[in-house]
């Protein structure tokens, strides 16, 4: 191990119980040992992820967190005494390891609950909400401390939750926590005083406007957290630990709106000021140890941080909050693991926590101890599988239910909570395949035939691999993208796959004569525009690796790529413009709500002109006419660019041709995110 990373491997203790190294699987939906929204039940495939990740050597692993009480079928989770004790048969071979668990217990989203159009609809439409309460109680799922509006569509209001219904949660919190402390495990977490889910909207006072015990004042505001931990000590003893989910500064500046890096703002949420007397208040009632972050789900992006935001982001602020509390403390976001293992040697954190990570690489702290680190696997930051809850303006959630339900999944590792479905079965009869297209699906597609035992040969008719990838990786603030194909370049090496540059392939029949399958994996192309001077136009391309150097560029479309350009081009010194016919960035389906939210509120906040309901009706030399759609007000807009970001639609190249041997991947087939290209890829190289 390389001597900068010990630090990470030195043991600690919440409480009694001793953590033998300081790396943290911090909760994440979807990892759930008891189901995610689904019905309460021992998740094998849950288990599988956790136990991963124990073997590997993560020294706490906090699985995905469990609500006390079913979101579906409204069942308490201490009522399913299998699920305990199916989890007590498992707990030996997780605690081989060496490793500890503490489950994380939550009181669920209030109205940070991610609904969607038909919860929308139980929701507005009482009889339709009386009929599938049984299955889904969606009004009580969205309860919290007063009406406040729902996160993902605040015109819907969420109802305060009576007196009874927190008093009964209490209560099954600690028969629940008795439950697993009985079972074998070492601990658990509180969810949360948190992100702004439940327990959090009752301690911010923004977010709570109850005149009972459980709102007002300091102490009652934060009531509800500090009786769930004294009942959970009343009921498992007091040398049981209790850790909590901590936010330590809200960085939220009002009702959906986030507050920026760097940006100055009046605290919403809780301020530092308030969150100094909350840790120790919260230490003298019980709890043993904080896992500390910042950010609520109106300012997402600092609890889920995208690749956009500062490496250590919430670092500085879990710093200074351990001034406060004598019980350990926990930081995650986007946490760089040299930074960790420094800060943690200094004394001003005691643990490291890290979630996505162990998603996308099954090995990276095998890799870590071994010396090997440049083997990891880096994760993007993308939440293309992992979290892509997503919306824009007048949507509620969009992301698929299946997807809702499907969590912690990772768009660059299939088989990560999908082992089953996804995994290397060895083939009986090798086969001569050729690849044409070098991007990630051609190479992903390679790889998987490769580890197989086939033969792939992988035609690419530029000099360079990875396609339109080194167009979005050329990018400042995706030094991550740029490592990922440092990664796949070295596996490629490794498993040596045959791969011939400068070879442009014209004729596919040929080729299926001479190899026993053909993949197509050509990506796609930019859609156009019929308006005068659409040829004028530059792409992605042009603007991020030409050799042509413009200050002020306009964006035709305002999606994700246009977006994340524009963001670089202002960082950059550079003077964007955004013109976007929808009412809304980002509004096409996939793209989380913590990603799009970042870049629609950072485009203002650097002063980006962005012009919604609006389109190009001409392009000229240095210019170019924009109209209001609804106003039909039209302008000219001097430039030194047009940026084609209308889109992509999948090269139809080689479309004509079709054989039971040729198969199609990535965006060639349909436009997508890297999930549906690399999942596409081991989809076509499992079956052949």
């Amino acid at each position: 191990m390389k001597k900068e990373y010990e630090p990470l491997f030195t043991p600690w203790k919440i409480g009694n119980v001793e953590i033998p190294n300081r790396i943290v699987q911090t909760a994440m939906g979807g990892t759930s040992l008891f189901g995610w929204l689904e019905p309460c039940h021992f998740d094998k495939e849950a288990a599988h992820h956790i136990l991963s990740r124990a073997k590997d050597g993560v020294g706490l692993v906090i699985p995905g967190m469990q609500t006390v009480r079913d979101a579906m079928g409204r069942r308490w989770l201490h009522s399913n005494k299998k699920m305990f004790k199916d989890l007590e048969e498992w707990l030996p071979e997780f605690h081989k390891t060496g490793s500890k668990l503490f489950v994380q217990l939550s009181g669920g989203m209030g109205r940070s609950m991610a609904i969607n159009d038909l919860m929308v609809d139980m929701l507005k439409c009482k009889p339709f909400g009386a009929i599938a309460k049984p299955f889904l109680d969606i009004e009580y799922v969205c309860a919290s401390a007063s009406e406040t509006p729902n996160r993902w569509y605040p015109e819907i209001k969420s109802r305060p939750l009576t007196v009874e219904e927190i008093q009964e949660f209490v209560e099954a919190f600690a028969k629940t926590a008795k439950l697993l402390q009985d079972a074998g495990v070492d601990g658990v977490e509180i969810h949360a005083v948190h992100e702004g889910y439940l327990l959090d909207q009752f301690t911010i006072a923004n977010m709570n406007f109850r005149t009972d015990q459980y709102g007002g004042s300091f102490e009652n505001r934060f009531r509800f957290p500090v009786e769930i931990v004294q009942a959970i000590k009343r009921e498992c003893g007091p040398d049981f630990p209790v850790a909590l989910r901590y936010s330590v500064v809200s960085k939220t500046k009002g009702w959906l709106q986030g507050a920026q890096p760097g940006e100055e703002f009046v605290e919403f949420g809780r301020d530092m000021a308030e969150s100094e007397k909350a840790i120790k208040y919260l230490e003298d009632a019980g709890y043993d140890m904080f896992d500390c972050d910042n950010g609520t789900y109106d300012a997402w992006y600092w609890a889920h941080p995208p690749v956009y935001m500062p490496d250590n982001c919430n670092l500085e602020e879990v710093k200074h909050i351990k001034k406060f509390t004598d019980k350990p403390v926990v930081v995650a976001g986007k946490m760089d693991l040299k930074v960790g293992a420094k800060e943690i040697k200094a004394g001003t954190i005691d643990g490291l926590g890290i979630a996505r990570q162990n998603l996308v690489d099954p090995d990276w702290v095998t890799k870590l101890r071994t010396g090997k680190d440049e083997e990891i696997k880096p994760c993007i930051r993308c939440h293309n599988a992992c979290f892509n809850f997503a919306k824009s303006k007048n949507s509620a959630n969009t992301q698929p239910l299946f997807d809702s339900l499907q969590l912690a999944r990772c768009a660059l590792t299939p088989s990560t909570m999908q082992h089953n479905k996804y995994k290397i079965v060895p083939t009986a009869k090798p086969k001569k395949v050729a690849i044409i297209g070098a991007g990630f699906g051609g190479l992903e597609t390679a790889l998987v035939l490769k580890q197989r035992g086939h033969k792939p040969v992988v035609f690419e008719a530029s000099d360079r691999l990875f396609g339109l990838y080194n167009t979005a990786a050329a990018m400042s603030f995706k030094d991550a993208d740029k490592a990922l194909m440092k990664w796949y370049e070295k596996e490629l090496e490794k498993w040596d796959i045959d791969i011939r540059l400068n070879s442009d392939i014209q004729d596919v029949r040929s080729l299926l004569k001479s190899y026993d399958d053909v993949v197509v994996s050509v990506g796609a192309v930019p859609k156009a525009l019929q308006i005068p001077g659409f040829n004028k136009t530059i792409s992605f391309t042009d603007l991020l690796t030409g050799k042509k150097k413009y200050d002020k560029i306009v964006f035709l479309g305002g999606g994700l790529s246009s977006c994340e350009a524009a963001y670089d081009a202002v960082l950059a010194g550079k003077h964007p413009v955004v013109v976007e016919f929808q009412d809304d960035l980002i509004t096409a389906p996939g793209t989380c709500l913590a990603n799009s939210s970042f870049l629609r509120e950072a485009l203002p906040f650097k002063d980006v002109p962005v012009h919604l309901r609006s389109t190009i009706t001409e392009v000229g030399d240095g210019y170019c006419i924009i109209k209001n759609v609804d106003t039909n007000e039209t302008w000219k807009e001097e430039c030194d660019c047009v940026v084609n970001g209308l889109g992509f639609i999948p090269n139809d190249r080689f479309a004509a041709v079709r054989s039971s041997h040729l198969h199609r991947v990535g965006t060639c087939e349909k436009w997508g995110a890297l999930r549906e290209v690399i999942w596409g890829a081991w989809d076509v190289a499992m079956k052949i």
